[in-house]
């Protein structure tokens, strides 16, 4: 039986992170009507893809090339080098629309939704009465009086419709038919000016674009989930008209060496883009994981959890901090992680020492030429250059069971394409934490 390890605090979470460390587990993922399929998920499958896991109550594809062809590193090299098709289908749409609709979604941001124009996107996050972190969409403002939640890894539908039974905003809130491919990589400004014209190619970081494939109603938003050039394409009505979309990217990317692959965790890791329920969750404050600036002091209006946020910084900005842990980056020592984590790895101060952190996202970074990762350490432990211990499963160590070397340092660990605001905030000398 694997080892739980309690010598981590976790004293300020009521459900405290699974840390046993149990490897890779031989099983065969189960196809049933319980979990929905994709639109896009049987073309998914004739585009090569292997092995899937659960996101959002939906199959989501995480890998097309197998490890024997050279794996996930060989999607990593299209992306940084071409362009790719990602099914993300995943990212359920929940429409909010009505009257009240500004008002509504103001309320349960943290950010002011006032000043999103419409054709319009923003990263956002929403947080609970206690100021943890229930998802972090991209919100779509597709008119004056709709708005559309592209989920991370939530039930925040149900959250939704639940604040509202009580608030009575005339707003109309439910999950629409509406789902997203993201082409990702140096050319798709290319590939998406040949599907919609030059138009595409004025589009601001996190602009929206109203286009048609083949007859076929779309949203294009220059957004991403990898740090590099990127799009999303939102198809409406997109049961009846998945296969139409799918095919004519294909067919628009043949002259770009396009490739379809899973979405690439190894490079949104160096982007310091953060993955809900693996990086941070409902017990998580946004200052933990340097998502402090998604919580402005400007705000004026009322909305969900401001009260507990704004007492936490408070007390960071005092010198006592409400947790126990921060998410830094380690540069780490070690073979290459070529593949995804199957456990939380354990970190500790000394080379023997108990372990006091985990490591939530690793992956190897090719251009830095080391293993990177997004860790939870504790917060005396978490200043820059600090010195600390990983250890790795025996297939990435040189000696079996001794901990690698690790140092912190800044998220992200190399420049992205498209700057998210807190590297853009960084870039102009401004406090991004808190």
């Amino acid at each position: 039986m694997s080892q739980n390890f309690p010598s981590v605090d976790q004293s300020q979470r009521v459900v405290p992170i699974n840390l046993r460390q149990s490897g890779p587990t031989a099983v065969e993922m189960l196809v049933d009507t319980r979990v929905r399929k994709s639109p896009y998920w049987h073309l998914s499958m004739e585009a090569g893809c292997w092995r899937a896991s659960i996101y959002n109550r939906m199959y989501h594809p995480r890998g097309y090339v197998r490890p024997e062809d050279g794996g996930a590193m060989v999607e990593y090299d299209a992306l940084v080098n071409h362009v790719t098709m990602w099914n993300v289908a995943v990212e359920r749409q929940i429409q909010v629309k009505g009257p009240d609709s500004a008002a509504f979604v103001n309320f349960v941001i943290t950010r002011d939704a006032t000043k999103i124009p419409p054709m319009r996107a923003r990263y956002v996050i929403l947080c609970n009465e206690e100021g943890g972190v229930l998802n972090d969409p991209v919100l779509l403002r597709v008119a004056e009086d709709e708005y559309w939640f592209s989920l991370s890894d939530s039930d925040l539908m149900f959250w939704l419709q639940g604040v509202n039974v009580g608030r009575r905003f005339d707003v109309e809130i439910r999950e629409i038919d509406v789902s997203p491919v993201q082409i990702q990589g140096p050319k798709s400004i290319d590939l998406m000016t040949d599907m919609f014209g030059p138009a595409v190619g004025d589009l601001p970081p996190y602009g929206l674009l109203a286009g048609q494939v083949d007859g076929c109603e779309v949203i294009v938003s220059q957004t991403g989930f990898s740090g590099e050039k990127g799009y999303e394409i939102y198809l409406k009505n997109a049961t009846a008209h998945a296969e139409i979309l799918w095919t004519a990217v294909l067919e628009a990317g043949k002259p770009h060496q396009l490739s379809v692959i899973a979405p690439a965790h190894h490079r949104r890791i160096a982007a310091g883009i953060l993955s809900w329920g693996q990086d941070m969750d409902q017990e998580t404050l946004p200052f933990q994981v340097n998502l402090g600036y998604q919580v402005p002091r400007t705000k004026e209006a009322d909305y969900v959890g401001k009260s507990a946020l704004e007492a936490a910084r408070a007390a960071i900005e005092a010198g006592h901090p409400p947790y126990t842990h921060q998410l830094v980056g380690l540069e780490l020592a070690g073979k290459p992680i070529r593949d995804y984590a199957p456990d939380f790895w354990l970190v500790s101060a000394e080379r023997d020492g108990e372990p006091i952190g985990y490591v939530t996202s690793p992956w190897y970074s090719p251009e830095l030429g080391h293993n990177i990762a997004m860790a939870h350490v504790p917060v005396d432990q978490s200043a820059l250059a600090t010195k600390l211990w990983v250890l790795l499963p025996d297939e990435y160590t040189d000696v079996p069971g001794v901990p690698v070397a690790a140092e912190v340092v800044p998220i992200p660990f190399r420049p992205s394409v498209n700057p998210n605001q807190r590297e853009l905030l960084r870039g102009r000398g401004l406090d991004a934490a808190v």
